[in-house]
């Protein structure tokens, strides 16, 4: 199959290179801080191209570049109480893909970039839940990051200001965190699959946009150590918030 056989018919070649450069950007930010991708690409994509459409491209890259990384995160984490959180996941995230398959584009939109906003703010606070481990409080919190997920792929913020804020080792806390976002993404596929948001074009799409986003992760993971991390995170927090400006529907008739 030819690279423009990868490319959704309603998608221009000039879109989809924009969109592959998109890709890059966020998941070097990804790859040098290990945040920050899905809140830069789904503003800036969605302009471009159906939310419905690019949420399920974001899905199926993270879900392959993730695989690898589950068995030593089963090993690791604390598989009781990431359960607790992932119970919140499974109503979260089908709520979320609901909003996602029925809401219409442009309002699809403005709910992307005020969550996008929202969490931006959360990063950019330094929050870290220092207070008790309560059940409900975790499935609240993984409630609230699979209704993110299921609607936009941006579940990541209050999961990470949980986990890393708990008096646990780094690593356990880490392997948490991805033992999660791998039971949060089943759930999504299984969701999208449902509700046909996976379709053949999100697929096709993902073997042209997957590689340069691989890529872009591989370009950050090098770049980690030869740069201040607290820099390249005010870098990473501007890149979020102009993908938020850049991509409000407002602007659509003056940037694009």
């Amino acid at each position: 199959m030819s690279l423009a056989g990868l490319i959704p018919t309603d998608i221009s070649i000039n879109a989809a290179i924009a969109i592959c450069a998109i890709a890059f950007v966020s998941a070097t930010a990804r790859g040098f801080s290990g945040f920050g991708s899905a809140l830069i690409f789904m503003p800036l994509a969605s302009s471009i191209a159906a939310p419905r459409l690019v949420a399920a491209l974001l899905l199926i890259i993270d879900f392959v570049a993730a695989a690898p990384l589950i068995p030593n995160a089963w090993k690791q984490a604390d598989r009781k109480a990431t359960a607790v959180m992932v119970s919140g996941a499974l109503v979260g995230v089908p709520l979320g893909t609901y909003f996602l398959s029925r809401l219409d584009p442009v309002t699809t939109r403005w709910i992307i970039s005020a969550f996008v906003v929202a969490l931006l703010m959360l990063l950019a606070s330094g929050w870290r839940y220092r207070g008790k481990d309560h059940p409900v409080l975790s499935v609240g919190i993984g409630g609230l990051s699979g209704f993110c997920s299921g609607l936009a792929q941006t579940g990541g913020p209050p999961i990470v200001g949980y986990w890393l804020g708990r008096p646990i080792a780094p690593l356990i806390a880490r392997a948490n965190i991805l033992l999660f976002f791998a039971a949060s993404d089943f759930f999504s596929a299984v969701s999208y699959g449902w509700t046909g948001l996976i379709t053949g074009d999100a697929i096709r799409f993902s073997f042209l946009v997957g590689p340069v986003y691989g890529i872009g992760v591989a370009f950050g993971v090098a770049l980690f150590g030869r740069a201040s991390e607290a820099l390249f995170r005010v870098i990473c927090y501007i890149l979020i918030a102009a993908a938020v400006i850049i991509g409000l529907p407002a602007l659509d008739g003056v940037l694009r």
